[in-house]
């Protein structure tokens, strides 16, 4: 992936202040919640049947690597803030910019405490995409996806997609679907499924936007968005950490269908071709 020279100042790095860290219950147990949760779910049941804890850490400096993080971070977050700003204006619509946090270990959120074990976020009560990057570093080993730094890219512009959904509305009519009670929990999941494709829907058309206006993808770039894509399909987990699937339980998309809609953003780069809802809710 090509860097250019634009950062954001919606940057806040809190790796390095101290903190709890999430210890007990064993590492698989950890990559469980955290996929659990990058699907939609509710790790804490997992983290509490497991006995994890939280155990204060110590200040420390940024190493060179840590602080290369930080301004890769900024950089992407400058370039979802540019072409986010620029679709949004060409629908007569304002953007308003996510921030972007990092972290490790513990740090709190506007959706609660943020562990570790959740791997990346978005938050909707403070528009804040929360980010531990060691999330990547299981994402790759014990789920077998090819990270790069546009691997990276994908994750956060996925994220910036709830974002997105907040901005335009689906965020909270969906949040109304759920507290309405009218509906089943088979409905909700595919509802939520909607919800998540339209997100890679979205990172797509980011993507193509952005590669249009800044030339930032070299080769390589697009399949290791799709490897981190499949990699995090509802039953390839399911397979990975039950041994079978259940299609009834989907709450983020099969490895195919988030696959299909990335490369649907990635293809059209237009926004309106990303009713994922028509399709799941027939």
């Amino acid at each position: 992936m090509r860097w250019t020279d634009d950062r954001s100042g919606n940057v806040e790095d809190r790796r390095g202040l101290g903190g709890g860290a999430v210890v007990g219950g064993g590492l698989g147990t950890l990559i469980i919640a955290a996929i659990v949760f990058f699907l939609g779910g509710d790790p804490s049941s997992i983290l509490s049947s497991s006995g994890s804890t939280s155990a204060p850490t110590e200040q420390r400096q940024l190493n060179d690597k840590e602080l290369k993080i930080r301004e890769f971070v900024e950089m992407i977050t400058a370039e979802n803030e540019q072409t986010w700003t620029k679709i949004f204006a060409e629908d007569n619509m304002e953007y308003s910019p996510a921030k972007v946090v990092l972290f490790e270990n513990t740090t709190q959120s506007g959706c609660g405490t943020a562990q570790s074990a959740m791997g990346p976020f978005y938050c909707p009560a403070d528009q804040t995409v929360y980010m531990d990057m060691r999330f990547f570093k299981d994402l790759q080993e014990q789920f077998g996806a090819q990270v790069t730094e546009f691997t990276i890219a994908y994750v956060m512009a996925h994220e910036m997609g709830h974002h997105v959904q907040t901005l335009l509305g689906t965020t909270q009519k969906v949040d109304q679907m759920r507290r309405s009670g009218q509906y089943s929990e088979a409905d909700m999941n595919r509802v939520s499924v909607a919800t998540e494709l339209q997100a890679d829907f979205y990172a797509g058309v980011w993507a193509k936007q952005t590669d249009n206006r800044e030339h930032i993808l070299e080769p390589g770039d697009i399949d290791a968005a799709i490897s981190a894509a499949e990699a995090v399909g509802d039953d390839n987990i399911q397979k990975r950490s039950q041994g079978y699937v259940n299609q009834e339980s989907f709450t983020h998309g099969s490895s195919a269908q988030r696959k299909e809609w990335f490369m649907k953003g990635y293809n059209t780069g237009d926004i309106k071709q990303g009713n994922t809802f028509d399709q799941l809710l027939k």
